[in-house]
């Protein structure tokens, strides 16, 4: 039988909020068993959970035939949107598969919209994705024409043309890379520095 999260609210006392998101609604990266993302993600959505589970397609490693396969982009996580209280923490992590939500001393971290809007604007663009090392020095700009506008990151130069758009998910530390023109970006001032994680899985 499914766990009922009204029924907890009215048997276990008060609703308690994080402390960095109070009753506000936003992301948050689930640490999951790795090759168990998609199990994840389907049960929390059973669960009327909101998720993001980024893929990305590569070509299958068995020898007798060659297909394209769908993969996590970022094996072991799976992202979140809700209000974070204490029974839907509660209703998450009793999910099979789900071993913790990031977090640090004060309590679960969000991520910043922009970051998931990222990864949704890049996936949606048919581009290429490829894990990329997280980093965090380099200018900072925006697309600002292309099926990536509106995407925020890093950029690397390759040569005065073209360049490698580099985004990240800053609370799981990882990142990703798109090949663009450099036409086709501004530099913007760096987004303020959210609270860094110090992870408790």
């Amino acid at each position: 039988m499914a766990d009922n999260p009204e029924a907890d609210r009215t048997s276990r006392g008060p609703i308690i909020f994080p402390k960095l998101t109070g009753a506000e609604q936003c992301w948050f990266a689930l640490y999951v068993q790795v090759n168990h993302e998609r199990e994840v993600t389907k049960r929390l959505e059973q669960k009327t959970i909101e998720c993001f589970l980024p893929q990305t397609e590569c070509w299958s490693k068995r020898l007798d035939r060659r297909k394209r396969i769908s993969l996590p982009l970022f094996p072991g996580y799976v992202f979140v949107h809700t209000v974070l209280d204490n029974y839907t923490n509660l209703h998450i992590l009793k999910t099979p598969g789900a071993l913790s939500i990031i977090r640090n001393s004060d309590g679960a971290l969000p991520i910043p919209d922009y970051q998931i809007d990222n990864l949704r604007t890049m996936l949606d663009a048919s581009s290429t994705l490829t894990p990329h090392a997280y980093m965090q020095e380099g200018d900072w700009v925006e697309v600002n024409r292309g099926p990536l506008t509106g995407c925020k990151g890093i950029l690397l130069r390759q040569n005065v043309k073209r360049g490698r758009l580099v985004v990240s998910v800053d609370m799981i530390c990882k990142s990703v890379s798109v090949e663009i023109d450099i036409e086709d970006v501004s530099k913007i001032s760096a987004p303020l520095r959210e609270l860094r994680p110090l992870p408790i899985l």
